[in-house]
């Protein structure tokens, strides 16, 4: 390894970060203004609320994890629509797959689709088994108004209500931008170190100790996104990019890693039980998705 290839190294994965950062930056704008209809529309649509939460956890934002976690803990969702909202999640995977502009940015639009699936199909399950928590949620409604302003916590633990009109350059602008720079500056880290990693250790014996325990890549995948940090998604996508991971272990490490989210269930100490037992679930879920499209080859 020499300081010429470092310094190659790091202008190819300043480049590489910079596309990432574009395309972070526009879907985050956008997504800014919807974020607490997101919200009020999980609340509402109880029957098809697992499917509109897979919907919504699909998008490429980490706040909408934290948003459905804050919502269940309230009472408002129930715990099938909670895990189709996290197994759908892919956090900053997104904006990492379509900033691949030479090679697999398709694949962002193969991973959404099947994870909303999925994560929709787990959560209608999880609630006609677990119909005494639906008849909950449904007292509940009955017994609240939702029309009431209430606060939602969103992504970096910021209210999602309507502000006033001074706060909108915040909210729609600033906050979009700051968030699109943390992801650039995980984007390149992670590139940057995984590059040295390449360098140092070699690609191609990089490349025979995953095929070589190839059958537990699902399993380091889900250790690697259960980890509470836009960070791991970001590795796992790029993992994938390199080929050094198959598209189940992605699929598997991208639906336990649900961001913040289930980091903000164990805010309760009075409820640790119940948080332990979701995120349990969330993690039986994405192995069993990993593994049951191992040998899908894309």
């Amino acid at each position: 390894m020499t300081w010429e290839a470092v310094g190659e190294l790091a202008l190819d994965c300043l480049f590489d970060s910079l596309k990432v950062l574009a395309v972070a930056l526009v879907l985050y704008v956008i997504l800014s203004f919807f974020e607490n209809k997101i919200a009020k529309l999980l609340e509402r649509k109880k029957r098809m609320a697992p499917f509109f939460g897979s919907l919504a956890g699909a998008i490429p934002q980490c706040g909408i994890s934290i948003v459905g976690a804050d919502i269940y803990t309230k009472g408002h969702i129930t715990l099938g629509t909670l895990l189709a909202i996290f197994i759908a999640c892919s956090d900053e995977a997104l904006p990492v797959l379509f900033g691949d502009f030479t090679g697999k940015w398709y694949m962002g639009f193969v991973t959404v689709g099947i994870k909303i699936v999925f994560a929709s199909i787990v959560g209608i399950a999880v609630d006609l088994i677990d119909r005494k928590n639906v008849t909950k949620v449904d007292e509940h409604f009955e017994n609240c108004h939702i029309e009431e302003e209430h606060t939602h916590i969103g992504c970096c633990h910021h209210a999602i209500e309507e502000s006033e009109k001074e706060n909108r350059w915040y909210e729609h602008l600033w906050h979009p931008l700051l968030h699109s720079l943390k992801i650039f500056a995980y984007a390149y880290g992670i590139s940057f170190l995984f590059g040295l990693l390449i360098l140092g250790v070699g690609e191609e014996n990089l490349s025979l100790f995953l095929t070589d325990n190839y059958y537990l890549s699902p399993l380091f995948a889900t250790f690697i996104g259960l980890i509470p940090n836009c960070a791991s998604s970001v590795l796992i996508s790029n993992l994938y990019l390199e080929g050094m991971l198959p598209f189940g272990a992605m699929l598997a490490g991208l639906s336990a890693n649900a961001g913040l989210g289930p980091l903000y269930l164990f805010k309760d100490k009075n409820h640790l039980g119940r948080a332990f037992l979701i995120m349990g679930l969330q993690v039986l879920f994405a192995l069993i998705l990993g593994y049951a499209t191992i040998w899908v080859r894309l």
